[in-house]
């Protein structure tokens, strides 16, 4: 982190900055508890929401932004989008619902490392135990060929759309039977690294690198049906899911940080560099455009494809129109983290 100023953050003073703050407020519901966020926690919640020119000041005077930069050096990395999805389904197998999406099986053991080595805080073993010894646990490939009968969660009427639905991390599914739409979020994940399907196909050579976005991956899947499974086996990646209610449809799902994620105003960054929760703010351009777009963000979501310092997945929020855009986002960035002045003595 390098520290800067908010007058060398490229468009900071365009930005309607009112847009963040209910954002930086549900971050806020976990970092007041921490002694170096509250005081501008308790300062967000006695802001006028409308006073554009106070919740600007708020963030200048509570706020020093830090450019991030990668370990070689760079301050430029890969921005892409995602979104919340939705799918059609029905809580019993018939008809055209043939595709499970999976609860946490039984036999999925979850060892946190850090209970043995401090060192490695946040860092999780996944595997299964046969006999006296804990093997890997199953990739997709083993997961796609068992039955796991009594462990579906809902059947879906789509193998693609639940495939991409695991790399969105959650969605919302229509269910025929019942009438019911509901909200389907992460549960675990099987241990193994997430490998990126478009990444394989420019590596077969089927795609380049500017068509493999998520329509584009989907156009080859149509055009290739019989080697659909092939692809998906080269993610062993696996996401298991739980059913939440859907109150109301406005509110996003949930990130990592256990709060809501808002749209255009959330992002998933890598833990391992940048704090969850804290205030990002966010250059780069629009979807498959030269659009500048330059707006403060909360890094409130993780995920298996987020590795690295300049690295951000900017959430859409629901619907055909977000994932339109999040499918095509594939651009280029810089990343700022917001880190709390110290308190004054």
């Amino acid at each position: 982190m390098t520290p800067t100023t908010f007058s060398a953050l490229p468009g900071w003073d365009r930005d309607d900055v009112r847009e963040a703050l209910p954002s930086f407020l549900n971050s806020c519901i976990v970092l007041i508890r921490r002694p170096d966020w509250s005081q501008a926690c308790a300062a967000a919640r006695a802001l006028n929401p409308n006073d554009g020119a106070a919740v600007r000041a708020f963030f200048e005077n509570n706020f020093v932004p830090n450019l991030i930069r990668a370990e070689d050096g760079s301050d430029t990395g890969l921005i892409t989008g995602y979104y919340e999805p939705l799918l059609r389904g029905a809580r019993t197998r018939g008809g055209e619902f043939q595709t499970p999406l999976y609860k946490v099986p039984d036999d999925l053991l979850t060892v946190d490392l850090a209970s043995v080595y401090p060192s490695l805080k946040g860092m999780r073993l996944r595997g299964r135990v046969v006999g006296k010894k804990v093997i890997p646990y199953s990739t997709r490939a083993e997961i796609d060929r068992a039955e796991v009968n009594g462990k579906e969660l809902l059947w879906v009427d789509s193998a693609v759309d639940a495939f991409f639905l695991e790399v969105q991390g959650s969605g919302r599914v229509a269910l025929a039977d019942t009438g019911e739409t509901v909200r389907v979020a992460f549960a675990d994940q099987n241990g193994h690294p997430y490998k990126a399907i478009g990444r394989w196909l420019v590596e077969q050579g089927e795609l380049t690198v500017e068509q493999a976005t998520m329509q584009g991956i989907k156009g080859w899947i149509e055009a290739n049906p019989a080697r659909r499974q092939e692809l998906f086996n080269a993610n062993p990646s696996y996401i298991f899911f739980k059913e939440e209610r859907l109150p109301d449809p406005r509110v996003g799902p949930k990130g990592a940080m256990g709060v809501p994620l808002t749209p255009a105003r959330s992002v998933a960054i890598d833990p391992k560099f940048i704090p969850l929760g804290a205030p990002i703010y966010l250059s780069t351009t629009e979807a498959a455009s030269e659009v500048p777009m330059q707006r403060l963000m909360m890094a409130q979501d993780t995920g298996g494809a987020i590795r690295g310092a300049v690295r951000a997945d900017f959430f859409y929020g629901f619907g055909n129109e977000a994932g339109d855009k999040a499918g095509r986002m594939k651009q280029r960035g810089q990343v700022w983290v917001l880190m709390p002045k110290p308190a004054a003595r």
